[in-house]
Parts: C-alpha cells; sequence; structure tokens
C-alpha cells in the first residue's frame, strides 16, 4: 500500500539501538496473552454502530463530534487494536493508519472485511512514533495506548506528527478511577484509596498491566508545553439504561456518582517543541 510505504520512510531513529521502557514490554506481553479473549468478550460492543463511538458506553461519535469532519482527512490510531475504529473511518472517506505494539491485536486487524483493506496498520510504539512530522489532520485513541503508554512521551509524539490546527482526541480513565479503584481486585470503593497528587503511572495484579494517568492540572499543563489548546473534557456518566461488557454492576452504579472515564479534546495552534 502506498500509503503505508511513505509513512514507513519517514520513519525516525533509523539505524539507532532500540530500547524498550519496561511498561512496554510488560503491556505488550499482557496484549499478547488477552487479545482473543478480550475480542471475543467485547467484540459486539465495538462493532458495526458501535465502532464510531466512545469509551465505556460508547457514546457516538455522532453526538460528541470530537472528531469534527474525517472525510478526506489522514487520521491515526494509537492502540488500534482489533481495527474497528480506523475501519470504520476509512469507510467513511478517511485516509486511515491503525497503530498497535500488539501483533495479535493487528492480526485481527488486517482480517477486518470492508473497511480493514482500506487502513494502513502499523506495527509501533506510541511513544516513539515511526511518522515524519505534521503527517496527520487527527490523532486519536479510544482507551488506546494513551491509557497504557507514557503521556509524557506520547502527548509530545502526537504533536510532533499533527498538523497545524490538527486534534488530539483520547479517552481514558478519570483521575477520580485511579484514587479509588483497588489495584489489586479492581473494585471501586467510596473512599480514596491512593494519593491524587504524583500519580503517574499504576501497576495493577494479575495478568500484570500499567497505565499512566495526571492529575488535572498536570495534564493542562503538558498540552500547553506540547502548543495544545484544550477545547473540551468530556466526563462520561453511567446512563440510567444501557449495557456495556466492560463493567460490572458495582462499577456501574458507582459510575452513577462520580466519573469513571474522561474523553479529552485538545487542538495544536503553536509548532510542537
Amino acid at each position: 500500500m502506498t500509503l503505508t510505504r511513505r509513512i514507513r520512510t519517514g520513519a525516525r531513529g533509523r539505524g539507532r539501538k532500540k530500547s524498550r521502557s519496561a511498561h512496554i514490554g510488560t503491556n505488550l506481553r499482557l496484549w499478547e496473552a488477552v487479545s482473543d479473549a478480550y475480542d471475543e468478550r467485547h467484540r459486539r460492543q465495538l462493532s458495526g454502530r458501535h465502532a464510531k463511538a466512545w469509551g465505556f458506553w460508547r457514546v457516538p461519535e455522532s453526538r460528541l463530534r470530537l472528531l469534527g469532519r474525517t472525510r478526506g482527512r489522514a487520521t491515526l490510531e494509537l492502540g488500534c487494536g482489533a481495527g474497528r475504529w480506523s475501519a470504520a473511518l476509512a469507510t467513511s472517506g478517511a485516509s486511515a493508519v491503525g497503530l498497535d505494539l500488539s501483533s495479535s491485536q493487528l492480526n485481527k486487524a488486517k482480517h477486518l472485511p470492508g473497511g480493514g483493506r482500506r487502513v494502513a496498520w502499523v506495527r509501533g510504539n506510541a511513544e516513539r512514533l515511526p511518522f515524519r512530522a505534521d503527517s496527520f489532520d487527527i490523532v486519536f485513541a479510544d482507551w488506546g495506548a494513551l491509557t497504557f503508554s507514557d503521556p509524557r512521551k506520547t502527548i509530545p509524539e502526537a504533536a510532533r506528527v499533527l498538523r497545524r490546527n490538527g486534534r488530539l482526541v483520547f479517552a481514558t480513565s478519570s483521575p477520580f478511577r485511579i484514587v479509588v479503584q483497588n489495584r489489586r481486585t479492581n473494585r471501586m470503593d467510596r473512599k480514596l484509596r491512593y494519593d491524587y497528587f504524583g500519580m503517574h503511572f499504576v501497576r495493577y495484579g494479575r495478568p500484570p498491566e500499567v497505565n499512566f494517568q495526571l492529575t488535572y492540572g498536570e495534564w493542562i499543563r503538558l498540552f500547553r508545553s506540547c502548543g495544545f489548546q484544550v477545547e473540551s473534557l468530556v466526563e462520561t456518566q453511567t446512563p440510567l439504561q444501557g449495557r456495556t461488557s466492560y463493567l460490572t454492576g458495582p462499577e456501574r452504579r458507582w459510575g452513577r456518582r462520580w466519573p469513571l472515564e474522561s474523553i479529552w479534546l485538545v487542538i495544536k495552534n503553536r509548532p510542537s517543541r
């Protein structure tokens, strides 16, 4: 595919010795191990009319309008998984690229019917994107690489590959969730369990998993330092009626009172450093 060839030609760091942080290896092993089970459990919620939708509750993009116009735009999905989001965008006329570190996840994406054949699938690390600067109009992640990778590396990289006025949109955990969720049992509590200040990476039990989170102030300062302007923050609430394969009953009830996830929209309005 021409698009894939052009993008790979612009890869950074050719000839340099590759390095991989410990959390990258931990999360890669996790996704290689759980890829099939994850897809089996959540396939229905991620497919069809739910493909272009956000978060636990698959809030439609047609309602939130965070990506803006996508037809004819170059889009990059960070942590595309089985690729249904990017495939749906390609079907709607976007020039779509899906990036993931897991070969198991990408194998599923490559075999998607329809729009999957129109997407350039790339195996890569979101902390060191293999693309030239100013390559994309939209970079996004729906609980993808911006959850499992260090934002102090991924946000500058997203800024680098975005064109001026480009959009970065991503759904990830809310800081509220991080400070109350038991990291051994994953159960939600109604009291604070962990420090808010100083949060960065969070380790969960078995199989081992590493997520990343910042305070709201740190997110905003990071965005600004990379040339982004904060346009919107959506904090989802458990709907009165709705189903999700991602949450237990207690988690759904907790999510009626406090936010479980955040969806950020930031716009690049000056050159990244």
